[in-house]
Formats: C-alpha cells, structure tokens, sequence
C-alpha cells in the first residue's frame, strides 16, 4: 500500500472506488467483507461474492442490514439499513488465502435516502472530525491498546443453580502447572526476554499483518506488566476517524492470529485478580496550520495554553466521561490504586498516577510533533470511535471555557491520604459502572455538538443492561468471605 507523510507520520494514501475494482479483478479476489462496529464497540461482518459487487453498490451502499439485530442501532419495526463501504480501508485478509478475501469498513445509512445512522460510531467519529475542522484544527490520535493472551479459557455462567466459576490457562501464569515455561510472578511481567515472554512470534506476526496487509504502523511490541501474557503492540498516531479504524482493525487482527497459534486474545480489562490490567491509553494533539497546537518551546513542560485548556476539559468531565471510556462492569475492577491504573483527577509529566500525564521524553522544537496528552484512563473493552470523539468533546469544552487543570502534580497520588488529595483538589474517578453512568446523565452537555441525544440514552440503556446482570448474580468470592455468616 502506498504512503505519505502528515506531521511526520507515514500513512496509507488509500484507494479510489476504481482502484477498488482493478484490485479485485487483478489480485483474483473471491470474497469481499463489509465489516462495521456496533454502538457498544462489537466488530460485525458480511461477505459477499466479488462477482456481484457493482460501481454503484459502491457509491449507493448495500441493502445488507437488519439493524434491529445489531446492539443500539434500531428497533425492528424500523430496521432496514445500509453499509456503504469506504475505498480508503480496502485490504486482504490474510489468513483467508483458500479463497482470497478483501475487507472494506463500512458506513451505515438508513434506507431509503434517510441519511446517516446516528448510532453508527464510524459516523460519531467523522462528525467529530469533522466539527474540529470546522473550527481551524485536526487532531492527531494514538492508542496504546493492551489485552491478554491466554493458552485457553473457561467458564461456567448458564447453570446459576451449581454456581459460577471460570479458569485461566497460561505457560507464563504462576499458577501454570505444565512445567514447560519460565513462569511470571504478579506484576513482573513487563519487558522480559525471551523465553519467560512466550508472545515475541505471535506479536511479530501481528504487526507483519497491521503494517503490510493492513497499511497499520506499529512501531513497538513488547509484554506488558501483567503474568499470563498481558501484550501491547503500539499503533503509529493518526487522525481521529483513521486511528479508530487501526484500533478495531488491531483487535481483529489480534484474536485471528491469537487463534492461529492455538491460543485466545481478550480485551477484557481486568482478567487476572490481583494483578494489574489492561488499558488504552490514549495519546491526543491538536494541530493547525500543519503545527502541533500543543507545543509551546517557552512553557516549563513545552505546553501550550490551548493544551492546559484542553487537559482541563478533561479532567474537569472525567467522572462522565468514564461511562463511554470505561463501558463495563469489569472496567472498574482494574480502576483501583495500586495496580498502575489511574484513578485520580490530575495531570503532571512522568507521573503515572495522574490520569492526564504529559510525555516528556524529549524537549526542543525539533519534537514538537510529539507533544501531546496521554489520557490513562480509558480501557480496550472501550469502543474508540465514541471514545475519540467525547475526549475530543471534553477537551473542546475545556478550551471554550478556558477550563484550568490546576497545578501539575509530581507525587506519587497512590501515596498520598485522602484529606491530602482533597487539600490538593484531587477527585477520583467513579468506582462502578453505575456511578459513572449517574455521571454521564448528570453531566452530557459538553457532549452536545457531536453526540445526538438518543445515542447517549442508549449508551446508558445497553450499560445499565449490562450493570443489573451482574448485579443480581452472586460472586464466587462472596462464598468465601460470607457463607459462614
């Protein structure tokens, strides 16, 4: 795929609708995948026979959906939708070599000339995108996505009357019982060489297919602090909509070839007890006039006003923010102190506590395009379209109100008592998905110019859903603590 350069970043040139074609006829291709990604961040596909496909299927879209069948987009009496895919995402998917397949993303319209589909997040994105346009700047996104990978897992949830249970199998877990590996202690998984890291193959094959298959940049591997295979691959930074799109490209790339070496790939945040978990951490600048609008060469840590109003949005939506950046139950068991995920509502530099940290790596004009926002909080069950465009939503309103993120903070918060953090103006994240979704509800507004009002009710709707299942199903843990009672 062919390259150029924005802000010092290669990226995919992309195809025209007639380049499409000539492809397909060329490269002898069967089958194309229209893929496309649910409100709650689900990864959906159909396929359909490269005979078929039309020019104007191309340009009209494809009466392929029931979207009453697809989470939070409608309801069956109102249903019929359309994909219509997008040239610039056309690829091979390379594990499907018997009878060669492409894959395009897809957008998702109502029928009959109705226009877009609100709920479909691809859109949600492009809006913002498109809105941060409207006022002079692009943005620029990366995405630090973690996840497991494990030799095999089970569970047991559809027999309630036995009980509940689910296992983890690893060769680098403690509690691995194989004897054939070097196993990892909690937490004492970051960097090891090989052959206590079990994954260098797989992660090698996964970036091989993101950069060359995919048109994906990844420019770093390595297993992360977790035991039991905890990976991160990092993605090249792009634009918002491109970056969303790389991010569920990762995920599904990920579980393929996690199946191909026999084993399974969750996004799960919080997986393994007692140990730390998985995060996206989400890199953001904004840019105009082809300059990074973040940096300022004579503020102490090169950060400029329109960023300190941007981090303060941030912060400032936080708490509300989490329904969309931390969508799952299982997210709140790894936003807790003492596990390298941050709970506390502050910003700083090298300081990992902080939610909103800002890189400091290097200084001087000659980085400048590395400047930029790390927000800590947000986790891989998350879906990055929505999660792109309110962070960008928050951050905005921050630079409208000329919100102040207040001083950095360059302690350890772990170590600090509550009465210290409240003397230092520092909240802390909702502990559950039903406080952040009270959150949400209470504080939308700053969502207004991207967000339509009936897909953050039915954010809330499908969370609250999820919330009450686990709510009303007792927790194996509370045997032990409570059956003697």
């Amino acid at each position: 795929m062919p390259y150029r350069v924005s802000h010092g970043k290669p990226i995919p040139v992309g195809y025209s609708p007639d380049e499409v074609f000539s492809k397909i006829r060329h490269e002898e291709v069967r089958f194309i995948d229209l893929q496309f990604t649910s409100l709650p961040g689900r990864f959906h596909h159909t396929t359909i026979s490269a005979d078929t496909f039309t020019p104007e299927q191309m340009r009209d879209g494809l009466p392929k959906l029931d979207g009453s069948s697809i989470v939070g987009f409608t309801e069956i009496e109102d249903s019929d939708l359309l994909l219509k895919p997008d040239p610039n995402t056309y690829a091979h998917i390379p594990w499907m070599t018997e009878n060669r397949t492409a894959r395009m993303l897809c957008d998702v319209y109502w029928g009959m000339g109705r226009g877009r589909l609100s709920r479909d997040p691809r859109g949600i994105a492009q809006k913002a995108q498109d809105h941060l346009a409207s006022q002079g700047y692009e943005s620029m996104w990366g995405p630090e996505v973690e996840f497991f990978v494990f030799d095999k897992v089970t569970w047991d949830v559809l027999t309630p009357y036995k009980g509940q249970s689910y296992s983890i199998e690893s060769v680098e877990a403690p509690w691995s019982s194989n004897g054939a590996g070097y196993p990892m202690g909690l937490q004492e998984g970051y960097y090891p060489s090989t052959p206590s890291d079990t994954l260098t193959p797989f992660r090698n094959e996964c970036v091989n297919m993101l950069n060359q298959e995919f048109g994906i940049l990844c420019d770093n591997h390595h297993h992360e602090v977790a035991t039991a295979g905890q990976c991160e691959i990092d993605i090249r930074y792009d634009s918002l909509t491109n970056a969303a799109d790389s991010t569920q490209t990762y995920k599904f790339v990920v579980r393929n070839v996690a199946k191909k070496y026999g084993k399974v790939a969750t996004m799960m945040p919080k997986p393994v007890s007692m140990d730390a978990g998985s995060g996206m951490h989400t890199n953001v600048s904004l840019w105009k006039d082809k300059k990074n609008a973040f940096f300022d060469k004579d503020d102490p840590d090169e950060l400029s006003q329109l960023g300190r109003y941007f981090c303060g949005g941030i912060i400032s939506h936080a708490r509300a923010l989490s329904a969309i950046t931390n969508p799952t139950t299982n997210s709140y068991h790894r936003l807790v102190p003492g596990y390298e995920a941050p709970v506390y509502m502050a910003w700083s530099g090298s300081n990992r506590s902080a939610i909103v940290r800002i890189p400091k790596h290097f200084r001087g004009r000659g980085y400048s395009a590395l400047k930029r926002l790390e927000f800590r909080a947000p986790d891989p069950s998350a879906n990055p379209y929505l999660v792109f465009a309110a962070v960008l939503a928050a951050g905005l309103d921050g630079i409208k109100k000329k919100v102040d993120p207040g001083d950095a903070v360059h302690e350890d918060i772990f170590k600090m008592t509550k009465s210290e953090r409240v003397k230092r103006g520092i909240g802390v994240l909702p502990s559950s998905l039903g406080e952040a979704l009270d959150e949400l509800e209470s504080d939308r507004k700053f969502l207004g110019p991207i967000f339509t009002a009936d897909v953050i009710d039915m954010i809330v709707e499908i969370e609250k859903r999820d919330q009450r299942e686990v709510l009303i199903r007792p927790h194996p843990y509370e045997f032990d603590l409570y059956f003697d009672v």
